[in-house]
């Protein structure tokens, strides 16, 4: 299914044009228009999901799968020295574009992409608190 109102629908769909890298019956992938870095893509499936809770299995494991491949050929290509593969799931988590996408970005010694996070000190009663909240949860 198609959302009417959705930029990434239309730009997965062909209904506005992008530069395509790559596609199937079920993803478009493409050069981001804002790159982060020189060969930065996203992949986008052609139906409609919100975010990856709402993706079906099929398709996350398809997703990711197609992300290995692709990084895997489009390193020696870009010359790139390592690549983020970055996916973000809420606006709490920098989700911007309320439609799947995960984002393929090469990264270069000394580039100024800049991705990370402010790292906080694991303390045995933070530790042994969330192993309680998790026991139990089985896939």
């Amino acid at each position: 299914m198609k959302k009417e109102d959705c930029i990434f629908c239309k730009l997965a769909n062909g209904d506005i044009p992008t530069a395509t890298i790559f596609e199937d019956d079920d993803f478009r992938v493409f050069l981001d228009a804002g790159p982060a870095s020189r060969g930065h893509a996203l992949i986008v499936p052609k139906e409609h999901y919100a975010n990856l809770y709402e993706l079906p299995d099929e398709l996350a494991m398809k997703a990711f799968l197609l992300a290995k491949k692709l990084i895997t050929k489009l390193t020696p290509v870009f010359k790139a020295d390592g690549y983020n593969v970055i996916q973000n799931n809420g606006s709490a988590a920098g989700q911007t574009v309320f439609h799947f996408h995960m984002h393929l970005i090469p990264r270069y010694v000394g580039d100024d992409a800049g991705f990370g996070w402010k790292e906080h000190e694991l303390d045995d009663g933070t530790r042994d608190e969330i192993l309680e909240l998790v026991k139990g949860i089985y896939l």
